[in-house]
């Protein structure tokens, strides 16, 4: 009796930190997917089942965008409210941020529009009074507070509830799409802690964002979703497709650009990623995109913060600092890469890592006692760099805009001449300068804390702030010597020539960039972010500019970096192999190793292969046909044979540990009285992928990572010589790139 007929519960699932099985999830998908087919022509019933089986995948995308949408509007009014809360607190409704509170008042005028009677800060609450000495003491401890409040919360939920909702999610996220399996990574609880610890870290004023935890938050949505429906929850590989969509609505809703979180997720994240997977993404980004939208937390009906809108074109002779600021980008990635993955190793080796709380605690204790002097550094990160990205009209009354006026000036107003620079922005110029080392030195510290932290804000915001300083800088050159050979041609007295925010927001791209070595994705992004089409030229100078600059110095972004700190087992596509060596160099058994375990296919009973299970920790077999025909038959998974025997003790009577264990057609011929046979053909994979030994490695790795093997068989003229997995190909190019391969396993 062959009682695998039907499969039995489990079978077909993976271990916790083990690699799945691509080719294996795309045959059992087409097999369900004909047997729908087949039996969707038998009656009606089965023919809708076979149309909800159809577009379960339309449904999940679209139930993905609602609430990564709506999580993105309620973490964007959290934070609003909570960042104001340590300044102040509002008197009518105490949940209004500073901005609702001043928006229902009658009694605010134009040129103090943050200031109204109904909006007190702790000073003027507590000691009534908003000048002096003693206020500003008083409101500095309270910003204080409030910030360690905050982090102590956060790391306090995170250690307790969900220790994986800490740090930014993308190198883990990359990981699982690439078939490795984390289970509770994309759980409920580190979605519910992840969304809570998120607004808390972003108000205590951290220097830390909230996009890369956002596509985290958007892939437990996917995770969550997709296992309701039979199709995803029992095909790992069907889920990382939705998984890939999942991330494209993260940064959908974290950036408001559906078309960069697409191009993100396949340029980025994504490993696999077929059309089809292409047509669901752009869906989930839309739907996403749509319900923050109809929420519209910034009341501007923009999906960002710092949307900006430019009036004045840009000139060839711009296109030099513009490539200045994408060498600075590509510079500050390379340091902060090696600097933060040093910092972290040092963590992990030392007593350091044995406090994470402690860490927090400090980390936000040095950062608000020295971000309040500064105002640059007291507001929050976006809304700094929406002020490093605005262009100043007529009304802006930022420090940033305070040139000098000419008195006999009649211009429209949205087209002001450059002007000479006044006190204001040399004021400005130095706290930026102070504000733009400051970020660069704790940003370093902060990633990677036990905490959830992104990396894009702070990136962009070192950008825009060297950015804007460049600017001020070319637009007051050109103010002062437009006589010059450079700016003869294009900038006259009186004109409106050189925009700073637009420096600023090259800036941010250059530098998020050189973290990232992101190139196609950052640029669609940035336009979509700034709504700046005829900048698409400067950006993408500086994005390449930064990418080559950064690459020279190591090929590796800072996420890639987090992947090999951790040691997760993920081959890189664009990691290029170029040694001359043999599948029969990195293959085990190597010389002087115990031959390969093996199974035979009709002579061992069910004691041996038991013990064989026990005395190993392989993840598999190769079922040969004999030990000295050493001929290949096919390959059984451990975790199969394992639930077959406990399923064939339960269920078939006459199976007992000397039962013949056999994977032919026919069972083989036995004496009369000897007990009942096993019959396990069913769990037999008849076609495991093979490699003769004399295949180069270049094209092992190949297969290994196009067609995502967990393992390939080494075989001549069809005896088995040996077995390749993933972890000896990740071994074996860690060698040959002179690192130490143990320390790149992931333990």
């Amino acid at each position: 009796m062959d009682f695998l007929e039907e499969p039995f519960p489990d079978v077909g699932t993976y271990e916790d930190f083990h690699t799945i099985d691509w080719l294996r999830e795309k045959s059992r998908d087409t097999d369900r997917h004909r047997k729908i087919t087949s039996k969707s022509k038998e009656s009606i019933w089965e023919f809708i089942k076979s149309l909800l089986d159809a577009w379960s995948g339309w449904v999940v995308m679209l139930l993905i965008g609602l609430l990564a949408g709506t999580l993105a509007g309620v973490i964007d009014l959290a934070v609003d409210w909570m960042t104001d809360l340590k300044e102040g607190v509002c008197l009518s409704a105490f949940w209004y941020s500073h901005e609702q509170c001043c928006w229902t008042s009658n009694e605010t005028t134009f040129e103090d529009r943050d200031k109204c009677p109904l909006w007190q800060k702790w000073s003027e609450l507590l000691l009534s009074q908003s000048e002096g000495a003693s206020a500003y003491i008083l409101n500095y401890l309270m910003y204080i507070l409030w910030a360690l409040l905050f982090a102590f919360l956060a790391v306090s939920l995170v250690r307790v509830f969900a220790p994986y909702a800490c740090g930014s999610g993308i190198p883990e996220i990359k990981t699982i799409l690439s078939g490795f399996i984390i289970r509770g990574y994309l759980g409920k609880w580190t979605l519910l802690i992840k969304t809570v610890t998120l607004v808390l870290v972003v108000s205590s004023g951290l220097s830390l964002g909230k996009e890369g935890p956002l596509v985290h938050v958007a892939c437990c949505c996917g995770n969550f979703f997709s296992s309701l429906f039979s199709k995803y929850s029992k095909n790992e590989g069907k889920r990382r497709e939705v998984l890939s969509a999942a991330a494209a609505a993260g940064v959908s809703v974290a950036f408001g650009a559906p078309i960069g979180g697409v191009l993100f997720s396949l340029e980025e994240v994504s490993y696999y990623f077929p059309l089809k997977t292409l047509w669901r993404s752009f869906f989930a980004a839309l739907v996403a995109a749509f319900t923050l939208r109809s929420i519209n937390p910034f009341g501007n009906s923009r999906l960002v913060l710092f949307y900006v809108e430019y009036h004045t074109p840009w000139y060839m002779a711009e296109l030099f600092p513009f490539i200045l600021l994408g060498v600075f980008g590509g510079l500050w990635g390379t340091l902060f890469t090696r600097c933060n993955i040093a910092w972290c190793r040092r963590r992990e080796t030392t007593r350091l890592g044995r406090y994470p709380v402690l860490e927090v605690i400090a980390v936000t204790a040095v950062t608000a006692i020295v971000a309040y002097p500064n105002p640059y550094t007291r507001q929050s990160t976006s809304e700094l760099i929406s002020e490093l990205f605005n262009d100043c009209g007529a009304l802006e009354s930022s420090q940033l805009c305070d040139y000098i006026n000419d008195p006999n000036m009649t211009r429209p107003v949205d087209d002001i001449p450059d002007r000479p620079a006044g006190v204001g922005v040399y004021t400005a110029m130095w706290q930026l300068a102070l504000a733009l080392i400051f970020k660069i030195v704790i940003t370093i510290f902060t990633f990677g804390m036990k905490i959830p932290s992104g990396l894009f804000i702070p990136s962009m915001a070192v950008g825009a702030m060297a950015g804007r300083m460049v600017g001020i800088g070319v637009e007051q050159l050109a103010y002062h010597h437009h006589d010059w050979i450079i700016f003869r041609n294009w900038c006259r007295p009186g004109a409106d020539c050189v925009t700073p925010g637009l420096y600023a927001m090259v800036g941010a791209a250059a530098c998020l960039g050189g973290v990232t070595r992101m190139t196609v994705s950052l640029v669609v992004i940035m336009f979509e972010l700034t709504g700046g089409l005829e900048y698409i030229v400067p950006l993408m100078a500086a994005a390449v500019t930064s990418k080559w600059v950064a690459d020279a110095f190591g090929k590796e972004g800072i996420y890639e970096a987090h992947i090999h700190l951790n040691g997760y087992p993920f081959l890189d596509v664009k990691d290029e192999f170029t040694h001359r060596t043999l599948a029969t160099d990195v293959m085990r058994p190597r010389r002087g190793e115990p031959p390969l375990s093996v199974l035979t296919q009709d002579s061992m009973t069910v004691e041996d292969v038991e013990t064989l299970i026990k005395e190993t920790d392989y993840n598999g077999f190769p079922v040969l046909v004999s030990r000295d025909s050493e001929r290949l038959i096919g390959f059984a998974q451990r975790r199969e044979l394992i639930l077959a025997i406990k399923n064939a003790r339960q269920r078939q009577e006459g199976i007992v540990s000397n039962s013949i264990m056999y994977f032919t057609e026919e069972p083989p011929e036995l004496p009369a009285n000897s007990p009942h046979p096993l019959k396990l053909r069913r769990i037999l994979n008849l076609s495991p992928f093979t490699v003769t030994d004399h295949t180069p490695m270049e094209t092992v790795v190949d297969i290994f990572r196009k067609l995502g093997l967990r393992q390939c068989l080494v075989t001549r003229s069809g005896r088995l010589l040996g077995i390749i997995t993933k972890k000896d190909v990740l071994r074996h190019m860690a060698q040959m790139a002179n690192q130490d391969p143990e320390s790149i396993m992931f333990n």
